[in-house]
């Protein structure tokens, strides 16, 4: 007789456990994913803002990263492709392992041109990710694509970052009309840009406001989002310029807001 409660009680503290170690396994996921920025929290630890495969971009502490025998190293520098293991926290999750998948940043921040495109690419996937930790996986490979460019020399870093703008932007439903007119759809007498409307507009919709750009530049944004890197990389440099102005321009008109990045990088 007992015997008995001491097993009940022994059933119960293993249920307990058995229950606590469901728990850990449910809180604890992995995620690979790009960093996109980080900054300083408190004496030795880091938030860390990243763009994943699986969640979409998050944030979340790396605790005891500034130190000198961190075990992360630096695995967790902007634009570091990374395999992560994280703990969901009640505010902030937090990294407990990371791995490197990817050293991107070794290669980029060995070119000036290359960094700070890099860090435009950063801030734009950071500003119109608005909501963290939904999914994006088609955005994550598009990121990837980017800083794999930037990160081998593929590309002129402009070209990359201009053509990963416009791409990002059609993913979220703000494409570039460049082959119809925006305002009417017509295909012909396509010799305006109007930023408002959304892209090229025929002479009949063509505002007061509209400008009008050379040939060439409205060809080169289309093979930035077509991906026709041959005549992309084979643009003049005054081509280049109009069509990085444009979508600067048409990039901060629909997310209201500067992008502080494309400052330092127009000036490089």
């Amino acid at each position: 007789m007992g015997a008995g409660p001491r097993f009940l009680r022994r059933a119960v503290a293993d249920a307990g456990r058995a229950s606590a170690c469901d728990n850990l396994r449910v809180k604890l996921y992995r995620d690979e994913a790009i960093v996109l920025r980080t900054h300083d929290l408190g004496e030795a630890d880091r938030i860390i803002t990243f763009f994943s495969r699986r969640h979409g971009k998050m944030r979340a502490a790396a605790k005891g990263v500034r130190r000198t025998k961190s075990r992360f190293g630096a695995r967790l520098e902007p634009f570091s492709m990374v395999d992560l293991q994280l703990y969901e926290g009640r505010t902030l999750d937090v990294v407990t392992e990371a791995a490197t998948l990817n050293p991107y940043g070794r290669s980029i921040s060995r070119d000036y041109d290359g960094y700070t495109c890099a860090c435009v690419i950063a801030e734009v996937a950071d500003k119109l990710a608005a909501i963290e930790g939904e999914p994006d996986q088609p955005h994550y490979l598009l990121l990837h694509g980017a800083i794999h460019a930037l990160a081998t020399g593929a590309h002129r870093p402009g070209l990359v970052v201009d053509s990963y703008i416009l791409r990002a932007m059609a993913l979220h439903g703000w494409a570039l009309s460049l082959y119809e007119c925006a305002v009417c759809a017509a295909k012909e007498n396509l010799a305006a840009f109007h930023l408002r409307s959304g892209g090229v507009v025929c002479s009949n919709c063509a505002p007061r406001s509209a400008t009008y750009p050379d040939p060439q530049t409205i060809d080169l944004l289309g093979s930035l989002v077509s991906g026709r890197w041959d005549a992309a990389d084979g643009a003049a440099e005054h081509e280049r310029r109009a069509a990085s102005g444009i979508v600067a321009a048409y990039l901060q008109w629909h997310i209201e807001r500067k992008v502080r990045s494309l400052r330092i990088a127009e000036s490089a």
